[in-house]
């Protein structure tokens, strides 16, 4: 969620902090939180589609900052959008947010956007790193704050909306943990991160006081995710809120500080609601008194209990058991085995795609992998002929329409795409969810490699972690449009060799034990990477492939996901995409094609470049 302006508003107020050193606790992070801050913290190319394997490397650091210190954190991931879908028109506009900001990086400008995949590499990095993790069924404020409660220890966020919850062991912002500054203390407790603790008593008592039980009301009334200032701007042309011109941050929180003196007068929030009530016209009364007290209550700790989760593997959320999911997609989302986007597709019948720095004046990047897509929702959708459980709206046999949330030029458009029928062979007429893991795992991979049109007998040759990324960019090859270029696909292609090098030589657990010829190609690569072009132009064609590329693999790794891996999963977070790297290559294949002979020194990676180009142009 997110109170606006409540975080610069506190910020400016260095008293309602208290200095923490942070080290032999549990920890509770808000995982969402965490990613953004850490991928915008990885240095990452935004323009080019970013570097995963850098982001991975942030992660790394990170947690290993932790584990110096004797944390131990419990990383709490958003799930899907709430069946209610209340925030869908928050959604919109943080859409189009995000794609006026990928417009002026396209154009040059300045500007923050995490890549596609990030997410997706998060997790992988999670489960590499054996951090405890879980995935809510919807937006996990109140699960953090039910189970940071439980434990008394602190909640590490970015989200304003930890600043209403009455925490016991305190909320610190991402903004103050000085993970990359640990300090080795003399004292015997040893090493510590500083941070700083935001303290909800102090803030109460710097106004006038107030007691804690209206903090969620003022949350509320100030416009949040849920409840915008529309609905009470009324209250706020007629109230006479003393604190407009008070000193520290001038007429900017003028509204923050006069609504906090105004909910100090009161001492429930019962007294303060029908106060505000009579400012507005009676026939608007109860569906605002209603508003307000639902609102309210997501700021109250939830009822699911994490760390029955985490110390036995049992998730029971009352909102997740209604919704009708069957119970094996409901185990795997909550192990980030399956996406959000399969829940939101499942239960609302919508999904937003989010938009790359890539041509505005073509389609969306997104349009290449529709096929994919719709295959995905004809899974997910499906349902016996007759059967009650049939999607509301359908008529006779037409498969069901999912909303498209995307681009279309420069704005944010809804499109209802159909789902695709599924093939007779998989299971008979139509396979239930519920059914689907009862499908040969043979007929699961079919399905997967007919969609991307590809046969096993051409990938058998490709490494089994490659098999996916070959087919997908099989698919990206025959359905992109415009057509993909050659020197686009061996820079693409050079691009995951060098990632597969990078293993090699310096993980420390290498798949393969690097050979001297390996090590020499390493070197030589270091070495081409350290040379300045004579320019480095942004070549947004290129980009526009490259962005349907990531499109193609994201709804790849999707669908396989939900036939339960019948190709290996590939690791992202193991340098497989290099936005830079791929658009260098691709710019110096224009002019300089030795390039492609990169890793010519090293047997290995030369005949892997050679057998993925061989099985791409078959």
């Amino acid at each position: 969620m997110g109170v606006r302006g409540l975080m610069s508003f506190v910020e400016e107020r260095g008293s309602l902090f208290t200095e923490l050193r942070v080290r032999d606790t549990k920890l509770v992070v808000d995982g969402s939180s965490l990613y953004y801050c850490l991928c915008f913290a990885s240095a990452s190319d935004f323009r080019r589609g970013g570097d995963y394997g850098l982001f991975a490397a942030t992660v790394n650091d990170f947690f290993g900052s932790l584990r110096r210190c004797r944390i131990a954190p419990f990383v709490v991931l958003d799930g899907g959008r709430d069946p209610s879908d209340r925030k869908l028109p928050v959604l919109r506009e943080r859409a189009a947010d995000r794609l006026r900001t990928a417009c002026g990086l396209s154009r040059g400008g300045a500007g923050e956007l995490a890549p596609l995949l990030a997410r997706e590499a998060f997790v992988q990095a999670l489960r590499r790193l054996g951090v405890p993790f879980v995935q809510c069924f919807a937006e996990a404020d109140r699960e953090i704050a039910g189970l940071a409660n439980r434990w008394g220890c602190p909640v590490l966020s970015l989200d304003s909306d930890f600043c209403v919850f009455d925490l016991a062991g305190g909320f610190c912002p991402l903004s103050h943990f000085q993970w990359r500054s640990v300090c080795a203390a003399r004292e015997p407790r040893g090493c510590y991160v500083p941070a700083r603790r935001f303290s909800v008593d102090r803030f109460c008592r710097n106004f006038a006081p107030l007691n804690k039980s209206l903090l969620p009301l003022f949350a509320v009334m100030n416009g949040n995710d849920y409840v915008g200032l529309a609905a009470l701007e009324a209250f706020y042309s007629k109230a006479r809120l003393a604190g407009g011109c008070a000193k520290g941050g001038g007429a900017r929180h003028g509204r923050l500080r006069g609504l906090l003196g105004w909910l100090s007068q009161f001492a429930k929030p019962a007294e303060a609601v029908d106060s505000l009530l009579q400012y507005l016209k009676a026939q608007q009364r109860e569906e605002i008194r209603e508003l307000l007290c639902t609102s309210m209550e997501d700021y109250t700790p939830s009822e699911v209990n994490l760390e029955d989760f985490f110390e036995h593997g049992r998730y029971e959320c009352e909102a997740a058991g209604s919704a009708g999911i069957p119970q094996w997609v409901l185990s795997a989302l909550v192990r980030a085995e399956l996406d959000p986007f399969i829940s939101n597709v499942l239960l609302l019948r919508s999904t937003f795609l989010r938009v790359q720095v890539e041509n505005m004046q073509r389609p969306s990047a997104h349009s290449t992998a529709l096929p994919i897509r719709q295959v995905i929702y004809g899974l997910l959708l499906s349902t016996p002929r007759g059967s009650p459980t049939a999607a509301p709206g359908r008529q006779g046999e037409e498969a069901p329409l999912v909303c498209e949330f995307g681009r279309l030029q420069k704005t944010i458009h809804n499109t209802y795409v159909r789902a695709a029928s599924l093939p007779p062979e998989l299971c008979g007429d139509r396979c239930p969810l519920d059914k689907l893991m009862e499908v040969p795992i043979s007929c699961r991979q079919v399905l997967l490699l007919e969609t991307l049109g590809v046969q096993m007998s051409s990938l058998a040759p490709v490494p089994r972690h490659l098999q996916l990324p070959a087919a997908v960019t099989c698919y990206w090859l025959r359905c992109s449009e415009p057509p993909v270029k050659l020197h686009q696909l061996k820079a693409l292609l050079l691009m995951i060799v060098s990632g597969e090098l990078h293993r090699i030589t310096n993980d420390p657990d290498p798949p393969l034990s690097p050979a001297p010829e390996d090590s020499a190609a390493y070197s030589q690569f270091l070495k081409w990477k350290e040379k300045k072009l004579p320019s480095e132009e942004f070549d947004l064609d290129a980009a526009h492939s490259f962005c349907q590329w990531q499109c193609c693999l994201q709804m790849g790794l999707y669908l396989n996901q939900l036939l339960s891996a019948p190709l290996a999963e590939p690791d992202l977070s193991r340098r497989l995409y290099n936005g830079s790297l791929a658009h260098r290559l691709c710019q110096e294949l224009k002019s300089a094609p030795a390039v492609e002979n990169l890793f010519s020194s090293s047997p290995r990676l030369s005949g892997l470049y050679q057998l993925l180009l061989k099985t791409l142009e078959s």
